[in-house]
């Protein structure tokens, strides 16, 4: 049987106005604010999140079915409340940056291969370089943005006082705290925060996390479902919203129901909610493995790069790897692709707790010829499953354009055998055939980059990847980590939606960003924590939290101590 969602708690309707009505009390107090005082109240969440970090977790791994004291558990750890203090850090910086400079610092600005603006953003501090090893992140801009648009509501602000509606994730329990925060550092807007059914059972651990901004009406929580969200999307005192979900939730709130209506309506641009909307959504993600002379250690680690971008959360991740695209005739193809099957053979199958995951999943899988599953999945739980050897020239299949949101993974291969006429084919096969615009990953060894032609054509295929986020060597995911600016690709559009528009968390407070590209080492030591033989992530994460509050150094050693026995 699968986990369900718990619809039981819903926020009256006269309350829900309440709660509005509250925050528009707050919404021109909390526009006014000076720096010194977002700071201040950056700080109190900062603290409270400290203290709810290990209820939040636990409260987690009941709903999701973790073990105590596993790598699953270690999981919610570092999605949660590390992910969550790490991001409060960069932006109590930034804010201390604006209070000084008028702007937030940033690294160094050169050029994209096209003539764009380039940022290096990441690593901001000796302590992001010593907690993400090897790994820099850049953000590039779109034509004619420069990185001195920074900042913009603290240097120009354009409104006196907004509320927004944030449409809180369910799978991933930094989210909704995430987003809110995006609207009310960057923007300067307060938040009316709904719950997702699926996560409900964090809110009232938000509600003291929050507590100071709560008290002062510059946000506030309530629960339902699809009903209470789309009473709220249409609330007259209500002035933006902020989803992370799936395409059909946005399309259901934009367009209305599925039928002639809304094909009419698309088709006239006679949205059914006219209000700004940033939109978070899902994707197929594509990890590109470029071919080269990888050895087998080298090809093991990245295996397990890949693979744990599919474990990770139970694959109920808008970024968890789903599409794997090597090249045809490529020698270690069947290499790889057993040292993956390897990875899920030891890692254990995960109860399937997101709503339709049995659905999706036999949707995907029914009648297949080349299916692959792994792990004895009981009631509740899903095995990992490998379908490969996909016609890349099939128009009609499935999993190029359904979001598997479940422990699948695809396989497929292109023409070209060279790097270069790879990253081509391979390219032209992402932007043009799967579904979604989030993040990819591409895998390329660095002697093949050794060579002037392979290394300008992996520059262009950055550039030309239609992605928000595109990770070099590391799961794409890791850009949801960092505080840079997350989201999909701007070519959306609100007929089109794909993975959505807008970006959030982006800390440096960029302004016409197109993507963020995170570049990573082919491998590193200690393992990063999303691999799924990591044996001490729990103990890790357990000790990033008091790192990450209280930003002493004192607290490095036990994590790395822990790291290095992983």
């Amino acid at each position: 049987m699968a986990i369900t969602a718990d619809a039981s708690l819903r926020t009256a309707r006269a309350d829900l106005d309440a709660a509005v009505a509250r925050l528009r009390r707050g919404a021109p107090v909390f526009a006014r604010l000076s720096v010194s005082e977002r700071i201040v109240l950056a700080e109190s969440v900062r603290a409270g999140y400290a203290r709810i970090a290990e209820r939040s977790v636990r409260a987690a791994s009941v709903a999701k079915r973790l073990a105590p004291g596993t790598a699953a558990e270690g999981e919610e750890w570092i999605a949660h409340p590390f992910i969550t203090l790490l991001h409060l850090r960069l932006w109590i910086a930034a804010l201390r940056s604006i209070g000084r400079h008028g702007t937030t610092e940033i690294g160094g600005v050169d050029n994209t291969i096209d003539g764009r603006s380039r940022i290096k953003v990441f690593p901001s501090s000796r302590l992001d370089g010593v907690l993400f090893r090897g790994l820099h992140a850049e953000v590039h801009l779109q034509q004619g943005a420069t990185a001195a648009d920074r900042a913009p509501f603290y240097r120009r602000p354009d409104h006196d006082g907004k509320v927004v509606l944030v449409l809180g994730g369910g799978n991933v329990n930094s989210i909704p705290s995430l987003d809110v925060l995006t609207k009310m550092l960057n923007d300067g807007m307060v938040c009316l925060l709904k719950m997702n059914p699926v996560n409900a059972y964090l809110g009232p651990l938000l509600e003291e996390a929050f507590a100071d901004p709560i008290r002062q009406n510059f946000l506030a929580v309530v629960y339902g479902g699809a009903d209470e969200g789309a009473y709220l999307a249409q609330h007259n005192r209500v002035d933006e919203i902020l989803i992370t979900g799936s395409d059909r939730t946005y399309d259901l709130l934009v367009w209305g129901p599925p039928g002639p209506e809304r094909d009419a309506r698309r088709a006239e641009n006679r949205p059914l909610l006219d209000k700004p909307i940033t939109a978070e959504l899902g994707n197929i993600s594509p990890v590109l493995v470029v071919p080269g002379p990888y050895s087998q250690r080298q090809l093991a680690w990245q295996a397990e790069n890949i693979a744990g971008g599919v474990t990770n959360n139970a694959s109920f991740n808008c970024n968890a790897n789903k599409m794997l695209i090597t090249p045809r005739g490529w020698a270690l193809r069947g290499q790889l692709l057993g040292a993956i099957a390897q990875v899920f053979d030891r890692t254990p199958v995960r109860a399937a707790y997101y709503p339709g995951a049995e659905d999706r999943y036999q949707a995907l899988t029914a009648g297949r010829a080349t299916l692959h599953t792994i792990g004895q999945a009981g009631p509740g739980s899903l095995p990992w499953t490998v379908l490969s050897d996909l016609n890349p020239r099939d128009a009609s299949e499935k999993a190029f354009r359904m979001e598997p949101f479940c422990a699948i993974l695809s396989e497929t291969a292109v023409d070209g055998n060279s790097p270069v006429e790879f990253l081509e084919h391979a390219i032209r096969f992402a932007n043009e055939h799967l579904w979604g615009t989030l993040s990819a990953t591409i895998v390329v060894h660095p002697a093949t980059l050794r060579d002037p032609g392979v290394a300008e054509a992996l520059e262009r295929t950055i550039v030309q990847l239609r992605y928000g986020t595109v990770g070099i060597n590391i799961w794409g995911a890791f850009g949801f980590a960092l505080g840079t600016p997350w989201g999909g690709h701007p070519t959306s559009t609100p007929t089109n939606i794909q993975s959505g528009n807008g970006f959030v968390h982006n800390t440096a407070m960029l302004v016409g960003v197109e993507k963020t590209v995170v570049r990573h080492p082919l491998t590193v030591f200690p393992k990063p924590l999303h691999f799924p033989s990591h044996r001490t992530v729990h103990q890790v994460g357990r000790r990033l939290v008091p790192l990450e509050e209280t930003g002493s150094w004192l607290r490095l050693p036990p994590v790395v101590a822990a790291a290095v026995r992983g």
